[in-house]
């Protein structure tokens, strides 16, 4: 295993590692070839996860949780994703889209209430704000919520839904008025009148992270089950979207750290032309490229997730550790199929479902092209501010 660098990420975070580490080759592994071929969701480990507290990484004590940091989040996710990125995916939904957004924006009621399941992995969490015409430009969904007496009447639908079909609790963003400060976010349970899952989403990658739509038929919600100030929805929403960058970024740290895994044993094995084909200066030169790829966007990741903890990250700082993981990731799972040739390219070995898994999230959590625009506006606008 080629992850010998030693980023001093401190006792906490290791022991994460470590604890996760082991769960995830013992548990997670052996599932993720089933999960892409049979786009197959294990739900039955959920609940083995939140004992190992995986689920509650960011969650205070008293609440239920481990009460640590990103830091730690982002290592755990690494290490699942390490074995399963599909499964990384979805444990991020859960973990850091909605338990953690509960975490920081839900009341004391809504914490006690829908917490503890979610932490024990009893409960499957999700969020949903993206639609078919509201993507990158998340502002103008069309999801209503219609004020009535005693709460709101929910009409439209939300799509690309990570953990949809299980989801028992959902994070939803609607429009409650005009403009970005129309925006509120609801709290919805599975059971629901008029709430449904709709069509599910056949992916090209992330197979047995399950993706839907939510159909929302007329379907009342209390006045409990808002999360956050009334319009206030779009502050909830960035303001968690710097988190979920940060967090996210460990899914890309954790397929590239998949492809060394794979590749250094094969490339000691096969031999071509009477010597194993590690002693060739070429792929040599690959490995050389693919470390320093994962390391450089390692060390990018864990510094934004330190910020995040001492309540210092930039929006264009997290924006730019999952832009240059996400593209990373891309990089080395290409470079692993071509280190292994022909073998790369078939079914037979995980470096083609790597690749495929890495793609998402040059688009997924913002795409690159919005997050360059995202940092180029905030560091031109920085130098404005100085200028003056």
């Amino acid at each position: 295993m080629i992850d010998d660098f030693d980023f001093a990420l401190g006792e906490s975070a290791d022991m994460i590692r470590e604890a996760t580490r082991r769960f995830a080759t013992d548990r997670i592994a052996p599932l993720a070839a089933r999960m892409d071929a049979e786009d197959w969701f294990p739900r039955a480990i959920w609940p083995e996860m939140g004992a190992l507290g995986l689920h509650g990484i960011t969650v205070d004590e008293a609440d239920g949780g481990l009460g640590l940091g990103y830091l730690e989040h982002v290592v755990a996710i690494e290490e699942v994703s390490r074995a399963s990125a599909s499964l990384g995916l979805s444990y991020g939904a859960h973990s850091n889209l909605c338990v953690n957004q509960i975490r920081r924006w839900g009341s004391p009621e809504q914490k006690a209430k829908y917490l503890p399941g979610l932490i024990s992995g009893e409960h499957v969490g999700s969020l949903a704000m993206s639609e078919v015409s509201a993507g990158s430009d998340v502002v103008s969904m069309k999801l209503r919520a219609t004020q009535v007496e005693g709460g709101w009447r929910l009409t439209g639908t939300k799509f690309w839904i990570t953990n949809a079909p299980y989801a028992d609790t959902l994070v939803v963003y609607a429009k409650t008025g005009e403009g970005s400060r129309g925006i509120t976010a609801f709290l919805i349970e599975k059971d629901m009148a008029g709430f449904s899952i709709g069509q599910k989403i056949d992916k090209m990658g992330m197979r047995g992270s399950p993706t839907a739509e939510l159909v929302f038929n007329d379907c009342f919600v209390g006045d409990a089950q808002v999360m956050g100030p009334v319009n206030g929805g779009v502050g909830v929403l960035m303001s968690g979207l710097d988190y979920e960058r940060a967090v996210l970024a460990g899914i890309q740290l954790g397929i590239m750290q998949a492809c060394l895994d794979v590749v250094v044993p094969y490339v000691r094995e096969r031999r071509q032309f009477g010597q194993a084909i590690g002693e060739f200066q070429l792929i040599q030169a690959k490995i050389a490229d693919m470390y320093v790829a994962l390391n450089s966007a390692r060390a990018y990741v864990y510094a934004v997730a330190r910020s995040c903890d001492a309540g210092r990250t930039t929006r264009f700082d997290a924006a730019g550790a999952i832009l240059l993981a996400s593209e990373n990731a891309v990089k080395v799972a290409m470079e692993a199929i071509q280190a292994l040739g022909g073998a790369g390219y078939t079914k037979d070995w995980p470096v083609e479902r790597f690749a495929r898994d890495a793609k998402l999230l040059d688009i997924g959590a913002g795409t690159n092209e919005i997050r360059r625009m995202l940092i180029g506006r905030e560091l031109i606008g920085k130098l404005e501010k100085v200028a003056q």
